[in-house]
């Protein structure tokens, strides 16, 4: 895979007693969460379906704003942050969503290229990488269809190939496991493990308890919206 550019020595990710809830209104999705992703660190997010991964992801990524309290990423505070600056942060960021968001009317291919492609690459630049990956996640027969004609597991190895193919800084993956079998789990994980160990941070969401257990990775758990384990 082609070179990624240096990540900031400032921590990945930072929460500071951090709430938050749903429009403003209801009850705390999330309540006074505290803590810090080193950058270069790998951690596993779990907790019990409705405990608040999926939105603790969603702050990170800048797809909603904390209600109290302050979200870092990359030492930028999140709430403060422009416009101009928030889509920078986002373009360092690679998100595999547990729905998938594919592009149903691009191949498989055009899928996994589409972040380079926004980037301003050309095709000759990303050709090797982009089937590189889809070897890797085992779809390279199936380079050339459509999301629509894709399994669910298919689906999901596409997302995970697509949110890695830019080499971000950052990975945050909502249950990436969920629709494949244990080996392509292993292998998944396997893919995770190379791209941190080439410098980016890793935070995965995951109910897979026999994964957490058997990788050793340090884990961040959730539940009623508090964090219970804090491994940073």
């Amino acid at each position: 895979m082609s070179a990624q550019a240096v990540a900031p020595t400032s921590p990945a990710v930072r929460f500071d007693s951090v709430a938050f809830r749903y429009g403003g209104e209801g009850p705390e999705v999330l309540r006074d969460v505290a803590f810090t992703l080193p950058s270069g660190s790998f951690h596993f997010l779990t907790g019990p379906s409705g405990a608040g991964k999926s939105s603790l992801l969603k702050l990170i990524y800048l797809g909603a704003r904390a209600t109290s309290g302050s979200v870092e990423v990359f030492g930028r505070d999140t709430a403060r942050i422009g416009a101009a600056e928030r889509a920078h942060l986002r373009r360092r960021m690679g998100v595999v969503f547990h729905d998938f968001r594919l592009v149903d009317h691009l191949s498989a291919f055009d899928n996994v290229a589409l972040p380079l492609r926004v980037a301003g690459q050309k095709p000759r630049a990303y050709q090797e990488d982009v089937s590189e990956l889809l070897a890797w996640v085992g779809l390279a027969a199936r380079a050339d269809s459509l999301p629509p004609a894709l399994s669910a597991g298919e689906k999901q190895r596409l997302a995970i190939a697509r949110a890695v193919v830019a080499r971000p800084w950052l990975i945050l993956a909502d249950e990436p496991t969920g629709a494949v079998d244990h080996d392509m789990a292993l292998r998944i994980l396997k893919l995770f493990v190379e791209l941190n160990r080439l410098g980016a941070t890793v935070l995965i969401a995951t109910h897979d308890r026999e994964l957490v257990g058997r990788s050793g990775i340090p884990e961040l758990r959730l539940e009623h919206g508090r964090l219970t384990r804090n491994a940073a």
